[in-house]
């Protein structure tokens, strides 16, 4: 194995980690307004990613880093097709995280209930549209034969990359639910119980119906299909748990579900970075793709420094703020703007 292959590694694991530790806060986001039905409740359910949703978003920042400079003709060629998408998606995040700052300073509903709409809103689009376009990495886009995208803006919608990204989505969904019965309390961990079961079971037919795509559009191996295997069986073991109401069990399980439907998408993608529509051979591989062998040498090592102390950091913040956020006594509620 060589440094290129490391780092083709290396970039999965910060994709699937980004939507593991991102996934429950956008489910919490799409879902505050459903599972809250005063302000105080939305607040409490905000509240319980208020620590940690900043702080996930770096790994999306570090995994496109970490593809612009171990393969940089992935990442322009990649990123060129998707021009329009990433577009999107940048909007839908920084609507999202100027949400999380605004609606608390304004006195007003009509202020609030704007700000909650664009939270929800963002946290649907952004890890729609990412999965989708991971999901493009395996379906294939018009590539031509110098690694120019060559098809217009709605070629990126393929059948599998869409059922990719509405599969993420319900899995963060699912993810974010059990991450506020875990978190919350009284009216808001029932209702978010409630929604829980219901995603659940339409993660479950989600995940086949995957499955079943994944093996006609790219025939991957016996390690794809044993992963997706074990997704499947998450999912289901996160139900199971929801329904004993172990709530620390039913969010690893949707964690776990999640970050086994991501990897795949990688584990099939191998030895590729993109696939060609056009003509097979005009797939971007990863030794054609990849940097030189100092830049990827320099880069190890950095990564090799860096990324445990990332992981003490992070994994810090999550003991510090594991308590369940409790909303104040209805006094002090009515004095919150």
């Amino acid at each position: 194995m060589n440094l290129a292959d490391v780092w083709f590694i290396i970039i999965a694991v910060f994709w699937t980690g980004f939507f593991v530790l991102e996934g429950f806060d956008f489910g919490v986001g799409a879902l505050h307004s459903v599972v809250g039905r005063s302000e105080i409740e939305r607040r409490v359910a905000i509240n319980t990613v208020g620590p940690f949703w900043d702080g996930n978003e770096v790994w999306l920042v570090v995994g496109a880093a970490a593809i612009f400079a171990a393969f940089p003709a992935w990442y322009a060629t990649w990123i060129s097709a998707s021009y329009l998408a990433i577009v999107l998606v940048l909007v839908a995040l920084i609507v999202r995280g100027i949400s999380f700052e605004w609606r608390g300073h304004g006195r007003g509903d009509r202020w609030r209930g704007g700000w909650s709409l664009c939270l929800t809103l963002g946290s649907i689009v952004a890890p729609t549209i990412l999965a989708l376009a991971l999901g493009d990495l395996l379906a294939g886009l018009p590539i031509d034969s110098v690694g120019n995208f060559t098809g217009v803006f709605w070629s990126l919608f393929t059948g599998f990359g869409v059922w990719t990204g509405l599969t993420v989505l319900v899995l963060c969904l699912m993810q974010g639910s059990t991450f506020l019965a875990l978190r919350t309390t009284d009216a808001v961990r029932g209702r978010a119980r409630t929604f829980g079961h219901v995603v659940s079971f339409v993660a479950l037919g989600m995940v086949v119906v995957f499955g079943v795509w994944m093996a006609l559009v790219a025939h991957p191996g016996p390690a794809t299909y044993i992963v997706l295997a074990v997704a499947l069986a998450a999912v289901a073991a996160s139900l199971v748990a929801q329904f004993r109401a172990r709530d620390g069990l039913a969010f690893a399980a949707s964690s776990v579900a999640i970050g086994l439907v991501v990897a795949p998408v990688f584990v099939s993608l191998y030895p590729n970075v993109l696939v060609s529509s056009t003509n097979a051979s005009y797939s971007l591989t990863v030794a054609g793709s990849a940097s030189g062998n100092y830049a990827l040498t320099v880069m190890t090592i950095v990564a090799a420094v860096c990324f445990p102390i990332v992981l003490i950091y992070q994994g810090y913040t999550y003991v510090v703020f594991r308590r369940r956020v409790i909303g104040p006594p209805a006094p002090a509620a009515e004095a919150v703007h």
